[in-house]
């Protein structure tokens, strides 16, 4: 069974960086996309940033795009979610997961996602 490691959350100031790391390990890993959601106190889950492994497509919410990038090193079965210009509506628990699915429409839907990690707090002070 694949197991899911996040790391890298913290305490930063609004506009500074981080960059959370999501290791893959366990049996044969053959998702097709990794993707990044978030949840914040009192609200749902949403999704922040997904890629696909085999042609490296990314896609982002809108509320992310052009501060956040996400890239995978299939060799390490290890996806990165680097935010930077951060600002304290970005604060939440972080997930990564991982889908058997590679089309845009499914990769943005958290239902769609099997296999999730345990999460990383990140925490933005204005």
């Amino acid at each position: 069974q694949v197991q899911l490691v996040e790391s890298g959350g913290g305490l930063v100031q609004a506009g500074g960086s981080l960059r959370l790391s999501c290791a893959a390990a366990g049996r044969t890993f053959s998702a097709n996309a990794m993707g990044w959601f978030r949840q914040a106190p009192g609200k749902e889950r949403e999704f922040v940033a997904a890629i696909t492994r085999s042609t490296g497509y990314t896609y982002y919410h809108d509320s992310v795009n052009g501060r956040f990038t996400i890239s995978t090193n299939n060799a390490q079965n290890t996806v990165y979610l680097q935010m930077n210009s951060l600002k304290p509506e970005d604060t939440a628990v972080y997930y990564c997961a991982t889908t058997r699915y590679g089309l845009r429409t499914n990769i943005l839907l958290d239902r769609n996602y099997d296999v999730w990690g345990q999460g990383t707090q990140v925490t933005v002070s204005s």
